[in-house]
Formats: C-alpha cells, structure tokens, sequence
C-alpha cells in the first residue's frame, strides 16, 4: 500500500470513528452549550443545573431535541477530526523520522495545537451552525420559534443576513479552543498510551486506549473550558437588525462574562463537557485504533 492509499484510508476511517463518538455523546454537547448559554449578560434567577435543562429540553421538545443540531455537528466531524488527526500523526511522524528519536510531550503539544487550529478554521462554518441549532432550544423554552429548520436553511438565512463571512463569526475564539483542546488532547493521549506500553502497565489494547483517552480529556477539558465558553457565545450572537450585538470580539466577551456573572462563569459546563469529552475520547480512540486494525493500519 503507498502512502497515498494509506491517507486515504486513514481520513477514511477516522471519519467514521468520529461520527460514532459525535452521534453517541451529541445529548451531553446540547446540555453543555444550554449551560454556557444561561444568565448570559444577565444574572438569572434560577441557577442552570443539567438535569434541569435537560428535562426542560424533553418537555419543550421530546427526546428527540437533545439532538437539535446533530446534522451539522456531524457533518464537522467530516472533516475536522480528520484533517487534525492525520495532520497531527504526518507530524509527528515526519519529525520522528528527521530527528531519530522520541518526540517530547511539549513537541507534540505545539503540533497537535497546530493541527486542531488549522482543522477548526476550515470547519468553523458547521461549528457555527451547530451552536446557532443547539441554542434555538433555548428560544423554544421561551414560547418563540426557532431561527433555523435545518442545515441548509441555517446556512442559507446566516448568509442572507450576515455574508459569508458571517459563517466564521467567533472563528479566533474557536481557533484559540481548538488549539488548547488538541494541545491537551492529542499530546495526552500519543504521550500517556506511549507510557502506558512503555511501562508494561498493558499492551497496546482497549485497556491502554481507555486510560490514555480518560487522561486526554481530562487536560483538553481544563485547558479548553473557557475558550469554549467564549466561543459559544460568540457564536450565537447573529448580526440581524433585531438582534443587538452584545460582544465586539472575544476579548469583549470574555470581559463581560467575568464583569457579569464572575470567574467562574469561563468554567460554566465543566462537568457536561468532561462528561462529554470522556466518552467521547473513549468511543472515538477505541473505535479509532480497532477501525486501523481492521483496515490494516499500525496503531496511531
């Protein structure tokens, strides 16, 4: 197989591994953007829990509204999970090779930020959509109908209403996530599943997936959580003539979240996203790794 058939084959089988994990965990993601969402600019009353919501969610919507936005999250997942990953593992690869020894954890940090940068720029489009979709939920509690009916029809009136480039609105407070998620991520996990064989704690098996994916999401979530919460909100602020503007950019909004609703509030879904991001990287990386191994691959 030449190398050209083998990239193939890994965007290939990356793709999939992603929708199974996104598909799987998409309910937590909604919980976790209704939360980042709440008391926005003003101080609610009643505090957000997730279980609140999410039975405020099934009340106003059936089950089916804790799928609100998968399409387009799905659709991401198409092509951000495999461009970083492979660019992440051609990376590595190439520097192992040049340099002849092991890569350092801070090495494959800077390329897995890089890779999940470059990744998230190309597929902020869907990111947008997605966030846009999950937070009609919201306008639903409230009596009033959502702004999209679907994909085609969020992409359709976002570029009516604020241009194309309106599909990259909050895209440097998503590009900053991305690089902290795949900082911590991509890095934890090659790091820690290297160490775990290494070490002979197990062999290179679903047990050595399981911990090196608990690992990683652990340190993405903590690095990522507040840019997260910046880039949500950033992303669901729309330019129409109704709808005020509440933040100028990601600074802006990052110093009338703490200004508002305190500190803490750049941590606000913690919890959903760990509970997210854990499953998720389980799925995801156990999946990965046993999709290589059928189609004939080495092990990440």
């Amino acid at each position: 197989m030449d190398a050209g058939d083998r990239g193939v084959k890994k965007m290939a089988v990356t793709s999939v591994a992603a929708m199974v994990a996104e598909t799987t965990t998409f309910p937590i993601d909604l919980l976790k953007t209704h939360l980042q969402l709440h008391g926005e600019s003003v101080q609610s009353l009643r505090p957000a829990s997730a279980f609140r919501i999410a039975l405020e969610i099934a009340r106003n919507e059936g089950l089916l509204g804790m799928y609100r936005g998968l399409s387009p999250a799905v659709f991401r997942h198409m092509f951000y999970t495999p461009t970083r990953i492979v660019g992440y593992e051609h990376l590595r690869n190439k520097f192992v090779r040049s340099s002849d020894r092991s890569l350092p954890l801070y090495g494959k940090a800077v390329i897995g930020g890089i890779s999940g940068a470059i990744a998230q720029v190309i597929t902020s489009p869907a990111d947008l959509i997605k966030v846009r979709m999950q937070a009609d939920g919201l306008i639903l509690s409230q009596g009033l109908q959502p702004r999209y009916a679907g994909l085609f029809d969020a992409l359709n009136k976002i570029i009516n209403a604020e241009g194309i480039l309106g599909l990259w609105k909050g895209v440097s407070a998503n590009v900053q996530r991305a690089f902290l998620v795949n900082m911590g991520e991509l890095a934890c996990y090659d790091h820690a599943k290297r160490f775990i064989i290494k070490n002979q704690i197990c062999d290179d098996d679903i047990y050595a997936h399981t911990l090196s994916s608990v690992m990683s999401g652990l340190s993405a979530t903590a690095l990522s959580c507040p840019a997260d919460v910046v880039k949500t909100r950033m992303m669901n602020q729309s330019a129409s003539v109704e709808d005020k503007i509440k933040y100028r950019n990601s600074y802006d909004c990052l110093v009338k979240t703490v200004k508002v609703e305190g500190l803490r509030a750049l941590w606000k879904g913690f919890l959903p996203t760990w509970a997210r991001l854990g499953p998720w990287q389980f799925v995801f990386w156990v999946s990965y790794e046993k999709f290589r191994q059928i189609s004939g691959l080495q092990s990440f």
